[in-house]
This record gives C-alpha cells, sequence and structure tokens, in this order.
C-alpha cells in the first residue's frame, strides 16, 4: 500500500505541476504570479517530478511550436508524423533538449515572456540531479516494498513526465472524442478526466488554448483549473481575464 500511495504521490504532483507551471502558466500564461512564487513553484516542479524534471523554458517554448504547427512536419510530436510512440518521444527529447541548450534558433513569438532560471535548470536537469532522484526513489522501493510486482512500479517513477507526454501527445491525438473539428487529429481523452488532471480534454484546449479551463461541457471536470481558481480566490496567484468567442 505505502509503494501504491507513493507512485500514486507522484503521478498527481507531477502532474499537477506540469499542467498548472509548465502548460499553463509558461506555455499559454493563463495567469500571472510573483517571481517570488514563480521561483517557488520551479523548486516544487523539481520536488515533484525527480529524476524527469522538465525546464519551464524548454517545454513553454515547445508546446508554442506544437500549437502553431500541430500535426504537420514542424510538430514537435504528433502521431500523423512518427512511427511510432518510441519515435516521437525521442524526437520530442531532441527538440527539447536543442531549445534547452540554445542550439538552435527560435522565433521571438515562441520565447516571448517564458520563464527561465538557467542556474537552477543546469542542477535540476543535470545528470546528478537525475541520478540522485533514481537512487532516492530505489532506495524507498527497498524499504517498503511488500510484494514482487510493486517493483514494475520503479520504472512508472523514474520516467513519470515523459509517461504524462506519450498519453497526451499520442494517445490524445488517436482515441477518444471530438467537440471541435478542426484541422488538426486533438481528441478529448474522457468524458471526466480523473487519470490527467484536465490534460486529458485536448481537443478542447486546442480550440481555446489561452483559456484557463479545459472543460467545456458541464461533466469536463477540469480538477487542475480548480486549484487554479482556489490559488486566485487566495491571491497566490491571478488569473487572467480572456472573452473567449463562441
Amino acid at each position: 500500500m505505502t509503494i501504491i500511495i507513493f507512485v500514486l504521490v507522484l503521478w498527481y504532483g507531477s502532474l499537477f505541476f506540469q499542467s498548472f507551471f509548465l502548460h499553463r502558466y509558461a506555455a499559454h500564461q493563463v495567469f500571472t504570479m510573483s517571481k517570488t512564487m514563480e521561483r517557488i513553484t520551479f523548486v516544487l516542479t523539481w520536488i515533484f517530478q525527480g529524476s524527469s524534471y522538465l525546464s519551464a523554458y524548454g517545454y513553454g517554448i515547445m508546446h508554442r511550436i506544437h500549437h502553431a504547427y500541430t500535426d504537420t512536419e514542424k510538430d514537435p510530436h504528433s502521431p500523423s508524423y512518427d512511427a511510432n510512440l518510441f519515435a516521437m518521444m525521442w524526437k520530442t527529447k531532441t527538440i527539447y533538449q536543442d531549445i534547452n541548450k540554445e542550439r538552435i534558433t527560435i522565433e521571438e513569438r515562441f520565447t516571448k515572456n517564458v520563464p527561465q532560471w538557467k542556474g537552477f535548470d543546469n542542477f535540476a536537469s543535470s545528470r546528478f540531479s537525475r541520478v540522485l532522484w533514481l537512487v532516492l526513489y530505489t532506495l524507498f522501493f527497498v524499504f517498503f516494498t511488500t510484494a514482487l510486482w510493486q517493483w514494475l512500479l520503479l520504472p512508472v517513477a523514474f520516467l513519470m513526465a515523459p509517461i504524462h507526454g506519450v498519453i497526451i501527445n499520442w494517445f490524445g491525438h488517436i482515441y477518444g472524442y471530438v467537440n471541435f473539428k478542426m484541422k488538426n487529429t486533438s481528441k478529448n481523452l474522457f468524458r471526466f478526466d480523473f487519470l490527467m488532471m484536465g490534460e486529458g480534454y485536448h481537443n478542447n484546449h486546442h480550440k481555446y488554448a489561452s483559456r484557463a479551463n479545459f472543460g467545456v461541457k458541464w461533466y469536463e471536470v477540469d480538477l487542475t483549473y480548480l486549484i487554479i481558481k482556489l490559488l486566485n480566490f487566495l491571491g497566490i496567484i491571478k488569473l487572467k481575464s480572456i472573452k473567449i468567442k463562441s
């Protein structure tokens, strides 16, 4: 039971900060926060993503490129142009690293106001940091595993962020239902997105990229958005007011 709780905490903690910080803040800037709060969120993202930590700068820019070129040859990740999910994720990793290490030229429209903390990112993305988390996760499993099958969850803990990416960027463009017909293959994975905390409403998001709430229908509850609303109410962040054209 301890191992299952541990993996669930990692799953939803990592997912929340990927959705809240990397996606809705860094890429789409649907809300604002103070510089101090931004730095705190960088650290919390590192703590919950651990060995699979993603830079807000690399993620934010790459995601903007994804929206600009969805399902074309310039899309960093598209089932329409990649043979399988492993090929897609390898290409995604290469583009992400090229952006992070500034090995390629990026158009200004993709870099504007994307948060960057170079010093921290260099540490959090370092081999030392990743190996440290791998060792800590393994030690946790050594002490708390009570059944052999639980060891199958260790690779999930190691690769949490890429797994979340595969679910949305691969399966979210193949399976599910559509609320809006567009010139891309984005789908909504679930009627109620309990698994991906709102990220699964991918078709809705591609229709309204700047909307904080990814749910559109009454039953499409966006759990991340509910937390965002609470943080906005508490004054920790400030939601932007965006008019959506129907």
